[in-house]
């Protein structure tokens, strides 16, 4: 199941908390699926985690990022994401640096940088001070606050990315 699709690295992620809530966009275009249904799934299910990523620098080649954990908790927890044990040939951009973070967007601050991570980059996400995987982030920011994934092969820049649900 698509939880995320970046196709073009606009600002199209610069939304606010209600509709990340509920999810926008088209499954063939820019999408967010909806973070109370994230949560709804993955409390009550058995799911891994897979982000597809196209490089930005070499745009034939995509690498992917497993976990086989993941979890959204609700939104009285705002969405805290719990997310381990990484396998794939990117590197462990997200449970490295993500796990354990509540969601955050430019009108509703719950990262634990001194501004909000989600007004920067333009772009809501569990943003921690403030990313390593920019996945919602527009392709049009200054470094680094740009549409990347650290220390991907090849270079940080993403052409698209995709995150996926799947059943364990």
């Amino acid at each position: 199941m698509l939880i995320q699709q970046n196709v073009d690295g606009s600002n199209f992620f610069h939304r606010p908390w209600a509709e990340f809530k509920v999810g926008f966009g088209d499954p063939s275009g820019n999408y967010w699926l909806g973070n109370d249904l994230l949560s709804q799934l993955t409390l009550t299910g058995r799911y891994k985690l897979r982000f597809d990523l196209q490089s930005g620098s070499n745009p034939g080649n995509w690498y992917n990022a497993e976990y086989s954990t993941f979890r959204v908790l609700p939104e009285t927890d705002n969405y805290r994401v719990v997310v381990t044990d990484f396998s794939g040939n990117a590197t462990d951009a997200f449970a490295w640096y993500h796990n354990g973070m509540m969601f955050t967007t430019h009108d509703r601050d719950n990262d634990p940088h001194s501004g909000n991570c989600a007004t920067v980059t333009r772009g809501g996400f569990w943003h921690n001070t403030c990313f390593r995987c920019g996945v919602t982030v527009s392709n049009t920011r200054p470094a680094p606050w740009r549409f990347i994934w650290h220390r991907l092969p090849g270079g940080w820049d993403l052409q698209t990315s995709r995150m996926w649900l799947e059943c364990k």
